[in-house]
């Protein structure tokens, strides 16, 4: 998996640099042809990620990154299919897609760079900011309570659920490896510092508070480590469950016509 030629439109110091090394030396380390895999995204920093690496993507609209991955591996489930947007595109405007793709528990890996805010549009606060932090739309502070997303996907039945952080790449990559080859949808939560417009949740507040776990079958002890969060953070793999069922398309309904198949895989999606 190489770089693309593209230039890139982050900002100096932008945690998606890390990201995007670690996500790309998974895959090449996965030894995974290039043809075989892909990535889609909706709207946002995070979501620029497929742009920058050489393999196939559908960028597509705000908050569609996860039913865009849905419905490739619905009509090709032989390819590896990674959803890869930030907070804001996969937890406010895609957080219903969100919920219920954990539901269905197709074989795909959900990649979230998190970085507390709306980067793109300069700052606003996004699902996961914290409750007081102060911005160009919340300059009192923002009222509302954070989401804790993977509290959520593990309410959900989510059968793998990590959080990575950008500065411990090598962390984050074998995290990344992991989801990918877990067979059912893989959460991924990846703290992704915004050098630019998150002042308070940077490298450093990061570093002083993250440790890593060992993954847990239980998903009641997942679920008090996830919900720590401004003193202890964890990173590593939260919860595995090997004995998920995964939805497997090809086991699902034999060969039909091409308009049957058509009809099939929609009224599956929304099942």
């Amino acid at each position: 998996m190489t770089n693309s030629p593209y230039d890139i439109a982050w900002c100096p110091g932008c945690g998606n640099f890390a990201i995007r090394t670690a996500l790309a030396e998974a895959l090449n380390e996965l030894d995974m042809p290039p043809q075989q895999i892909v990535l889609t995204s909706g709207i946002g920093q995070g979501a620029k990620m497929p742009q920058y690496l050489e393999t196939n993507y559908f960028n597509g609209l705000h908050g569609r990154s996860v039913p865009l991955a849905v419905g490739i591996k619905l009509a090709r489930p032989d390819l590896t299919v990674i959803a890869v947007s930030g907070d804001g595109c996969m937890y406010g405007e895609g957080g219903n897609h969100f919920l219920h793709t954990i539901r269905k528990n197709l074989d795909i890996a959900i990649l979230i760079t998190n970085n507390q805010v709306y980067g793109l549009t300069k700052g606003q606060s996004s699902p996961t900011t914290d409750r007081g932090v102060k911005n160009p739309l919340d300059p009192q502070g923002n009222p509302n309570e954070p989401l804790s997303p993977l509290v959520l996907a593990l309410a959900m039945g989510a059968p793998f659920v990590a959080r990575g952080f950008a500065k411990e790449k090598d962390h984050l990559k074998e995290l990344i490896k992991a989801a990918i080859r877990f067979e059912g949808t893989a959460v991924v939560d990846i703290l992704q510092p915004c050098v630019s417009f998150n002042k308070i949740n940077t490298y450093q507040w990061y570093g002083e508070r993250v440790y890593q776990v060992e993954p847990t079958a239980d998903r009641f002890e997942a679920i008090r480590t996830a919900e720590s969060w401004q003193d202890k953070i964890a990173i590593g793999i939260l919860f595995r469950d090997e004995k998920h069922p995964v939805r497997n398309v090809r086991d699902l309904f034999p060969r039909h016509t091409e308009r049957e198949d058509v009809e099939r895989l929609l009224h599956l999606y929304h099942a």
